[in-house]
């Protein structure tokens, strides 16, 4: 499967990225709302396939010490390609130096695990959608 990769957000199709954030079951938002999330990112995947956006994923971060991954997603059925793989590395490449934290879907933990990352027993949270976040097990 012949794939694109691309860290720039120029013809990105904003409605798309919230479409497939919906449809894997993750936080999504009005169209523009991603679109000035992820252009303030300090890096940015999309991968394509055919000229369709498949997957994403983004991080924040300081460029010294402290790095967080959101909106890392592939639509279902590129799952369990490596897609998902190629997205995080690319992340993890742009903040070597970095601590890099992560919100992970429930059921979605091992997938982050097998890159090294490792449950953390003092993260905290507030959110906004505080009842609905524990609804779905991401908080006590």
């Amino acid at each position: 499967m012949e794939l694109t990769t691309k860290t720039d957000s120029e013809g990105v199709d904003w409605r798309t990225v919230a479409e497939i954030l919906k449809r894997v079951g993750m936080g999504y938002h009005d169209p523009d709302v991603h679109q000035k999330a992820f252009n303030a990112s300090y890096i940015t995947v999309f991968v394509y396939h055919a000229g369709r956006l498949i997957g994403f994923g983004r991080a924040i971060s300081d460029g010294a010490y402290q790095a967080a991954v959101y909106d890392c997603a592939v639509l279902p059925e590129f799952q369990r390609m490596g897609i998902g793989k190629t997205i995080m590395a690319t992340i993890l490449s742009a903040v070597p130096q970095c601590n890099v934290i992560l919100y992970a879907s429930p059921g979605k933990e091992g997938f982050y695990q097998a890159l090294g990352f490792r449950k953390m027993k003092t993260g905290m949270a507030r959110f906004l959608n505080g009842d609905a976040k524990r609804d779905r097990g991401f908080t006590e």
